[in-house]
């Protein structure tokens, strides 16, 4: 069971959000278990990613109890051939409206085909998670307690085409090309919207033309996959005359029953995209006649470490650092700063099963700097829940 475990949270296993292909550990099917079908190919898989949990939540304003469902989603995937494959996610607890630019629902993750020309040479096609790099943005969003503030306010679901290159098999280069968003502008950013250039600027937003991301990824391994790294930079068109740049730097020590990673993440917005700033200094903003923060500057230090200190057991210690600063309004430079602290407890009672029942801290701090008028707060949130990455076939 100790191995099964080191499997589940070790290797680069495919039930991320970035993978492709059918192969997802060797866990135990549904249909092997129940009705004995010995499984002959991997052209189809069938996976329910569910997550369940009892909640005791301090918002910093008072403390509430609830039952939550964080996470509910089907995935279906598999290799048709040794050379085609497809990936289907979807959730079940969101919208299913189209979208106005690429006609899929928010509740549409992936949908997406590939072509493995050679060892070397790959394609991916369809809706898919953006490449962006770092460990926590791959990571299957079922495993995360919370995300960090940038990777919670991005929106990387998107419609495109992935190049993937394997010079050697131990490195990876991919260039990605999607769409920027999956609305039109006017539906994103409004009818008549204007950003704030400087305390007090202003200029009218117009749709572009080409309003596409380009982001360049290299995955590595080194020492027999011992240390790993995730590293890109993109570059992603918001509007007429203004982009949004981002390098994020990942890197992971991965031992077979200790695993480590630490991401950098830095985002200069044109326009504010991840809209932390804008929402928080909303009032600001009307005061002045706009509607969104321009040269928005972000950054994030994220670590997490798992340990699998016994056999069915791991403890899970994640902590983030963040800053946010408006670079040409006075009252909102370097206005800023949060901290997250977690620790969880998972046990793991069914062999061949990946089945974990956890105990969890969250804990939050958002620190303001004067000037911005804002007020400092913290939240604090307990789990008692289970995650259950069921293979029904």
């Amino acid at each position: 069971m100790g191995a099964l475990l080191g499997l589940s949270l070790g290797v680069s296993a495919q039930g991320k959000n970035t993978g492709m292909g059918g192969n997802d550990g060797n866990y135990e099917s549904l249909a092997e278990r129940v009705l004995k079908l010995e499984k002959r190919s991997d052209a189809f898989n069938v996976y329910f990613n569910y997550a369940s949990s009892f909640q005791t939540l301090d918002d910093g304003k008072r403390w509430s109890t609830s039952f939550k469902n964080k996470q509910a989603r089907i995935e279906i995937k598999g290799n048709i051939t040794d050379k085609l494959s497809y990936r289907f996610r979807h959730r079940l607890n969101k919208n299913n409206t189209a979208q106005s630019e690429d006609n899929f629902a928010k509740a549409t993750d992936i949908l997406m085909v590939g072509y493995q020309f050679s060892d070397k040479l790959a394609v991916q096609g369809g809706k898919m998670c953006q490449n962006w790099g770092g460990f926590e943005f791959d990571e299957n969003p079922m495993y995360i307690y919370q995300y960090s503030d940038m990777v919670d306010n991005m929106d990387n679901f998107m419609a495109g085409v992935n190049i993937s290159v394997k010079p050697v098999p131990t490195q990876e280069f991919a260039l990605n090309v999607t769409d920027a968003y999956n609305n039109k502008f006017a539906n994103e950013y409004g009818e008549a919207p204007r950003s704030l250039e400087s305390n007090d600027g202003l200029k009218d937003l117009k749709a572009s033309n080409n309003p596409l991301t380009y982001i360049f990824l290299w995955s590595g391994s080194f020492l027999n996959d011992v240390l790993q790294t995730r590293w890109s930079c993109g570059l992603q068109t918001q509007a007429k005359g203004k982009y949004s740049r981002m390098l994020i730097l990942g890197q992971k020590l991965n031992l077979p029953r200790f695993q480590w990673y630490f991401d950098y993440m830095g985002a200069f917005d044109g326009l504010d995209r991840l809209r932390i700033a804008s929402n928080e200094g909303v009032a600001y903003l009307e005061a002045h006649g706009a509607d969104y923060f321009s040269d928005v500057h972000y950054n994030s230090f994220i670590t997490k470490a798992n340990w699998q200190f016994a056999p069915k057991c791991n403890l899970m210690l994640k902590g983030l650092y963040e800053t946010a600063s408006v670079q040409k309004v006075e009252q909102f430079k370097n206005y800023r700063k949060s901290y997250g602290y977690m620790a969880s407890m998972e046990y793991y009672p069914v062999k061949k099963q990946d089945f974990r029942i956890f105990l969890a801290y969250i804990g939050r701090k958002f620190d303001y700097s004067d000037k911005s008028g804002l007020t400092d707060y913290n939240t604090n949130r307990i789990e008692l829940g289970f995650m259950y990455r069921i293979k029904a076939f």
